[in-house]
């Protein structure tokens, strides 16, 4: 008989938790500030590559 994977049933446990955690951050964020919650990728994208402005 196959033994049970715990470990790898309580990673997947930790990473829906983690993702729920994000979900929520994300709703938080976009209730406070609704202005950029019409455009979520570019409240999120202020890595400033691939700006075609900088000549």
């Amino acid at each position: 008989m196959a033994r049970d994977n715990y470990k790898f049933a309580k990673r997947g446990r930790e990473i829906a938790k983690k993702k729920k955690q994000e979900e929520k951050l994300q709703r938080k964020l976009a209730k406070s500030n609704p202005e950029t919650s019409e455009n979520p990728e570019l409240a999120q994208d202020d890595g400033g590559e691939g700006t075609e402005s900088e000549s």
